[in-house]
């Protein structure tokens, strides 16, 4: 194993010693302009995402890139109210390249995801993806970046309280799903209900989000799906820019503040980022103040690093720190102090991140190395000792080569996978000390040709995880899993305005440490878990279908999917025995099935009116089993989205993008739940209402500052969502017989970024 890292080591350092910044390059330029009256665009966003390059048009709609490689790359054009497009150009014929961009109707734009084999078309891909921008982010109220992304069709969260979220895709959630940011897969406990993600959303420009299996690509743990975060862009070649942006929230007091600085001289990069947020105990009329939810959050990350004709080089380093206190139960009249009180956890994570292209041709390979150390506290009794205290380190690896594109097919093989080492330093134990290697080796290809584009793969996963033992609690253990992934998938383009997919997949997951060895106390579900070391690993087997459609004045999305999931892993209650004056709980297996999807409509009567609407729709059970035990725990109700939104000033001198909206998030009741010894109650359904509006600040053509002010659950609506954890903390409320605790209340949103 050391040798592997010390091969990946070399050869990094090798590609970066033998490149040659004084390779041929080549410089684009190019004009944008509106369709509707041939004036320049102002502040378009031009991107080659393949190049890890971004610019912006001046107040005369140019732009330009510098000491570009002369390769075949896609150039994106976004902005705001309009339509994006792409254009794959040869940098070494082409150096002008103009931009006519259309107002935004309900055509569906191009945009440059994440592909099997590289960067590709979200068109082209076989199974569902949705693409969160940066002007969809600022304009979301949310307390977390899984909070941002949780009204998403398919997409929703895991809450205890406003600090913590936790992603589910389809249902599907915990270890079933992979976060990626900075070019690695997050690891951080993420096993646990009351472990949210270490990342900090002020520092996401995007985020991208794959619906089913892809374990083809980032090996065990991706049943769900994966979300992808994209941090700030590089600049320009030569320019500097930044931003401070200010947030707070009526209901809880959130403060939030964040300040970045980046630039690019002559190649070499740079970014910086600090963020403050901190908020006291969230309030709703059932509750007053719910104690315990308040949480205080800190994050700092710096990049320096080297683009030139040769590939790229960045270096990137940051730390997270977050102090959520743990809610028991307790209300108050008056809970508005931001200070810690126990109990109380302290969450550290620290993460260093090498990523390295360097091109061949037209080909590409790409080297990423990252180290993450996550460490959990937990302060029940005292605020100077933890009782619960787990570190955890995690290195990441991934080498991959993308071969140049041949005759409509694009191929990429390469390898990846991560070694873990995990260690209790507290008086309190949840899992033993773990050592685990992981490798995968993987090829996968696609292939365009008219109006069909075919893509598909094959993985081989290799994972070794060996538990120590500890005191009587833990008895040493050592499992080998060893799968192979596949899928392969089809989009065919029936005409301009319709397109088809459908995509087979099977993906596989190892079970996790708290699966195979768990021995005590769950504070997150007041449980006493035990594992269970002869777990064999989950294998899945999914279809995805999907059918899109646009015109002039509507736009129509339907994903289908079909999901069986044999050895499916959960905790069954071991009858009417106790430990610890808890309920005992053992990990078991059985064979799983989950169907549903998402439709979503847009109508679009005049150009500047958009009325929105989504449903989703997962119905999740374990076969063969009776009523109380049937239903998959955690399955999201049915939800209903909808958004009326006005677009009131476009391409204004001093008021830009400008406009008001109202929502609407509907929530059926959920009547399929797990209510073996009491785990899940159903949940009664429940409608919010909001409002919202923003605008851009502009003067001399330049982007000067954005606005928005929002209104969640407008009417102070009293809920529970049917994945709240705090749904079932707290017992009956005396106060109004009410049980467990309920979600925020009213609460009312401004952010302020202003644009150096």
């Amino acid at each position: 194993m050391k040798s592997l890292y010390l091969l990946l080591l070399g050869l990094i350092l090798s590609l970066t010693a033998t490149a040659d910044p004084a390779l041929i390059t080549t410089t684009l330029k190019g004009h944008i302009t509106d369709a509707s009256d041939g004036e320049p665009l102002v502040g378009v966003i031009v991107s080659i995402p393949e190049l890890q390059e971004s610019t912006t048009t001046d107040a005369d709609g140019n732009y330009v890139f510098d000491a570009l490689p002369q390769r075949t790359v896609s150039v994106q054009a976004s902005y705001l109210g309009h339509q994006t497009q792409v254009k794959k150009i040869d940098l070494k014929k082409t150096t002008q390249l103009d931009f006519v961009m259309k107002e935004q109707n309900a055509m569906l734009g191009e945009v440059v995801v994440t592909g099997l084999t590289g960067k590709s078309l979200m068109k082209d891909s076989p199974t569902p993806i949705s693409l969160v921008n940066a002007d969809m982010l600022r304009t979301t109220p949310s307390t977390n970046i899984i909070d941002a992304l949780s009204h998403q069709p398919g997409v929703s969260q895991v809450t205890t309280g406003g600090g913590i979220s936790k992603p589910v895709i389809r249902g599907l959630g915990f270890n079933r799903l992979v976060v990626v940011n900075d070019g690695i897969r997050q690891e951080g406990n993420q096993w646990g209900a009351e472990h949210g993600v270490e990342i900090d959303a002020q520092g996401i420009s995007s985020a991208e989000i794959i619906k089913g299996p892809a374990s083809l690509m980032y090996g065990s743990d991706a049943l769900a799906g994966v979300i992808i975060f994209h941090g700030d862009p590089v600049m320009a070649h030569n320019t500097i820019g930044g931003e401070a942006s200010t947030e707070y929230q009526s209901n809880t007091g959130l403060i939030n503040y964040s300040l970045n600085f980046r630039g690019n001289q002559n190649g070499w990069v740079w970014n910086g980022r600090w963020t403050d947020k901190r908020a006291h105990d969230y309030h709703n009329r059932a509750d007053n103040y719910v104690v315990g939810s308040r949480f205080r959050e800190q994050d700092a990350e710096a990049m320096a690093g080297y683009n030139g004709g040769w590939g790229y080089s960045h270096l990137t380093a940051s730390i997270y720190h977050l102090t959520p206190g743990i809610a028991e139960g307790a209300r108050d009249d008056d809970s508005k102090s931001y200070s810690k009180t126990l109990p109380f956890q302290q969450i550290h994570h620290y993460k260093v991140v090498s990523d390295n292209a360097y091109y061949i041709g037209n080909s590409t390979l790409h080297a990423i190395v990252g180290y993450q150390q996550n460490r959990r506290q937990e302060y029940e009794e005292s605020a100077e000792q933890p009782g619960l205290d787990m570190m955890l380190h995690t290195l990441n690896y991934d080498i991959r080569y993308i071969l140049p594109e041949k005759s409509g097919w694009k191929a990429t093989i390469g390898a990846n996978g991560m070694w873990q080492r995990n260690m209790n330093k507290g008086s309190e134990y949840l899992i033993p000390g773990y050592q685990l290697f992981d490798l995968g080796t993987f090829a996968t290809a696609s292939f365009k040709r008219d109006a069909w584009t075919w893509s598909g793969g094959l993985r081989l996963d290799h994972r070794h995880v060996h538990a120590f033992a500890l005191d009587d609690d833990f008895d040493p253990l050592s499992r080998d899993f060893t799968s192979l992934s596949g899928s392969i998938g089809a989009v065919y383009h029936v005409a301009d305005n319709m397109t088809l997919r459908l995509n087979a997949a099977k993906g596989f997951r190892a079970p996790g440490i708290s699966e195979l060895s768990a021995n005590g106390v769950h504070e997150g579900t007041q449980q006493y878990v035990i594992g269970n070391g002869q777990l064999k690993a989950e294998q899945s087997w999914q279809v995805d279908a999907g059918w899109d459609f646009t015109s002039r004045w509507v736009t129509a999305q339907l994903s289908l999917f079909a999901n069986y999931i044999d050895n499916y892993i959960f905790t069954a209650r071991q009858g009417d025995q106790q430990r610890e004056d808890l309920p005992l709980y053992q990990y078991t297996q059985g064979n799983a099935r989950l169907l549903g999807g998402e439709a979503m409509i847009d109508f679009h009567p005049v150009e500047r009116l958009h009325w929105q609407n989504s449903f989703s729709y997962v119905n999740s059970v374990l076969r063969h089993q009776p009523r109380a035990s049937r239903y998959l725990p955690f399955t999201p109700a049915p939800r209903w989205n909808g958004e009326l939104r006005y677009t009131l000033i476009r391409d204004g001198k001093t008021l830009d993008h400008t406009f008001v909206a109202a929502n609407m998030e509907c929530n059926l009741r959920q009547n399929h739940y797990y209510m073996l010894g009491g785990t899940e109650t159903a949940t009664p359904s429940y409608t919010l209402f909001g409002l919202a509006a923003g605008t851009d600040f502009r003067h001399g053509g330049k982007r000067l500052a954005a606005l928005s002010l929002t209104a969640t659950n407008l009417f102070d609506r009293i809920y529970q969502n049917h994945l709240s954890r705090l749904k079932y903390i707290g017992g009956v409320n005396p106060d109004n017989g009410r049980t467990g605790l309920f979600d925020m209340g009213r609460n009312i949103t401004a952010k302020l970024t202003l644009y150096l």
